[in-house]
Order: structure tokens, then sequence, then C-alpha cells
């Protein structure tokens, strides 16, 4: 059974910090064409969900992607071993506050994109709120 079990949402004032996990388990493993990535994404109210920050997990170098409403706040890293990414969020603004959701898959992509329809599997979301 695929299981992405997020953590670490939570409410803060602007200009803190928060840190998101995500744990995977049993994402099918497709090899031929594809590209291994987890990330994040996120939705406010109102608006649609949006890529925030994903990365390339098949080892070795690969590709980072970052909203441009993150770049340099945010940062991506994984621990393969525990086929847990995270992301560090610092300097947050309350146009950050949304439902952080995390994916994985082996996407058909060359990249990890930030394409919610490339992704199969889906955390269950974890709600930020920034406040002003």
């Amino acid at each position: 059974q695929v299981q992405l079990v997020a953590s670490g949402g939570g409410s803060v004032q602007a200009g803190g910090s928060l840190r998101l996990s995500c744990t995977a388990s049993n994402i099918p493993k497709r090899y031929s064409g594809r590209t291994p990535c987890m990330g994040w994404f996120r939705q406010a109210p109102g608006k649609e969900r949006e890529g925030v920050a994903v990365m390339f997990t098949g080892g070795g170098e690969g590709n980072l992607y970052y909203a441009d409403s993150v770049k340099g706040r945010f940062a991506i890293s994984q621990d393969n071993a525990k086929n847990t990414v995270y992301l560090q969020m610092n300097s947050l603004k309350p146009e950050d506050t949304g439902i952080y959701y995390c994916v994985a898959d082996y996407i058909a992509f060359r990249v990890c994109a930030p394409a919610p329809e490339a992704y199969n599997y889906w955390g269950q979301g974890t709600q930020v709120t920034v406040s002003s």
C-alpha cells in the first residue's frame, strides 16, 4: 500500500520558520523513461494548486525546482535512506498560507516538474498558516 505521511505544518507569524517532512513507502518503481521525484505542492483558499519545490530522488545529481515566490526562502532536501523529503521554510509570508501536499512518483518527464498531473501519489496535506 502506497503511503506518503507528511508532518510539520502549523501556525507562525510572518518571518518565522517551519520544516515539513514527508516519508514515502511502497511507491511503485517505474524506471523506463521516467524520473523519480518527490516534492511539495500547495493550495491556498480560492487558488489553484501550485508546485512549491520538487526534486530528483534517484541518487547522484538531479534537478531541483522552486517556485519563483519561494526561491531564497525555502529549501528542499532528502534523506534517501529514509525515503523522506524535507521542506525548510524560512522568512514565511502570509501568502505562504495554504495546505501543503507531499508528492512522490516516477514521472513521465525528463526532469522533476511542478506539474500536478504528473504525480499519482499525494500525501494527506498539512496546513501552514502564516499571520501578519
